[in-house]
């Protein structure tokens, strides 16, 4: 890939920019204690969709009154439970060298604004811009969340890289139109086999 033609990077939050992998199963844990969901089967697909979008799949026949309250008792056990959320390797830097050469970015999240922000702040991380399901009718794997990015940047989005660690966000990023870098193991245009310390070794000098 030749990123020489790509003018912004919009990055996901959790597991790209944020470690926030132990919080995150936390919450589900107790969650799917007090909802009755198996572990195991929520964790398969909870990484890198909204709430509400996994608690949908997981229980189809629930209203949406009932998917709406049991998402908000999900993310009200992540607020605050912040302890051992830190950055991910190489995203300090990473976001240093952007600034260092005004390239614009921006972070899109399954997460909600008071979620989001508090992650971030946790790491030090203040995104120029922030898109999170607050702001959008659909979450990933829908691309209207990078779409918006994209717009808000100024930016056309076939000259975005979406940087991503999940199934769902690797799919919004592709439906967007964006490049897309992957973390974790996971394929797209671009795969960060060393994470993102991989991506500030490609940036143009």
């Amino acid at each position: 890939m030749d990123l020489a033609k790509i003018e912004a990077f919009l990055f996901d939050m959790d597991g790209t920019l944020v470690d926030s992998d132990a919080s995150v199963e936390r919450s589900w844990a107790v969650w799917s204690g007090e909802f009755g969901a198996p572990l195991e089967r929520v964790l398969a697909v909870a990484h890198g969709s909204p709430s509400d979008v996994t608690i949908r799949g997981l229980f189809p026949a629930w209203s949406p009154a009932e998917v709406a309250a049991a998402a908000a008792r999900q993310l009200e056990l992540q607020y605050d439970d912040l302890s051992d959320v830190v950055p991910t390797p190489g995203a300090l830097d990473l976001l240093a060298r952007l600034g260092e050469v005004g390239t614009p970015w921006a972070v899109v999240t399954s997460a909600d604004q008071r979620l989001a922000k508090a992650r971030l702040g946790a790491c030090g991380i203040v995104p120029p811009l922030l898109v999170t399901v607050d702001e959008i009718s659909r979450g990933k794997p829908d691309p209207e969340g990078f779409l918006r990015a994209a717009a808000d940047l100024g930016v056309a989005p076939g000259r975005c890289l979406v940087v991503e660690d999940s199934a769902p966000g690797i799919a919004a990023g592709r439906a967007a139109g964006c490049a897309v870098a992957a973390l974790k193991g996971l394929h797209a245009d671009l795969d960060l086999t060393g994470g993102l310390p991989d991506l500030l070794a490609l940036l143009p000098a």
